[in-house]
């Protein structure tokens, strides 16, 4: 049975309510229709100057993660602690790369979605000329299309392509995000994912677009992230999607804890 009571708050040190909270991560994003099977990863590092981060187990669906059945693993895709579960090679890959490489990469997100896809299928990419594209301006980088990433030779040119920025667009492929906690990438990925709607949306209409100037643009990507005078917009995004998601599963699933 799903608990009424709220998931635990995790500090850098507290592994445990990491797992909780990455679980229920991976329930809300199935909640959202963010799944590919038993594709695409969300990846959270634990603390400890090894790196070490957590990942679902392949061959799972994201409803079926739970806290005790995240694996740990290291930057060369090992498993670590007694993790029990493989791992699929294509997250290892793009997870380890960038984990590896960025301090403030705690928390990764790549997804396979629809309209995410068909952004990254556009020679121009993300239009920052809708309310939540004018928010992630400066903020989106870049990396052409290699082919299945199972080969540690793209990693390299994965972390080149990235660069600073918090978005990768996998050309052809998906969306990326990387942030310095998985409330802030969850903020980064449900905006990426609504300009993504809109804009394949606004593209399959008739008539001219209305441009956002970039001034515009640089002051919507400023308050986007942080109108919200207490600084928490993603952890109150998240936690409102896994009450509403409690609220409708409340009967019979399994829960995200165990």
């Amino acid at each position: 049975m799903v608990h009424d009571m709220p998931i635990r708050q995790a500090d850098d040190q507290d592994e445990r309510g990491l797992r909780e909270q990455l679980a229920a991560c991976y329930h809300a994003f199935d909640h959202l229709g963010w799944t590919e099977s038993i594709f695409n990863h969300i990846t959270v590092r634990v603390p400890g100057p090894e790196r070490h981060y957590l990942i679902n187990p392949f061959g799972l669906h994201y409803a079926e993660v739970t806290a005790s059945n995240l694996v740990k693993i290291d930057i060369a895709g090992n498993p670590v602690g007694g993790a029990q579960g493989r791992v699929n090679r294509a997250g290892f890959i793009i997870h380890s790369a960038i984990h590896a490489a960025r301090d403030d990469a705690h928390c990764i997100i790549h997804v396979h979605t629809d309209t995410g896809i068909a952004v990254a299928c556009k020679k121009d990419g993300l239009s920052h000329d809708s309310f939540y594209g004018a928010q992630l301006f400066g903020r989106v980088a870049y990396h052409d299309f290699e082919g299945i990433t199972v080969h540690a030779g793209e990693q390299p040119r994965l972390v080149a392509s990235l660069g600073d920025k918090s978005i990768l667009v996998l050309r052809n492929h998906g969306l990326l995000v990387v942030a310095q906690s998985l409330h802030k990438a969850f903020w980064l990925m449900w905006t990426l994912q609504r300009a993504c709607d809109v804009q394949c949306k606004v593209q399959s209409m008739a008539g001219d677009d209305v441009p956002v100037p970039d001034p515009v643009r640089l002051a919507a990507a400023h308050d986007g992230e942080h109108f919200d005078p207490e600084g928490e917009l993603g952890r109150k995004m998240l936690d409102a999607v896994i009450r509403r998601m409690e609220m409708e599963r409340r009967r019979a699933f399994v829960d995200f804890r165990s």
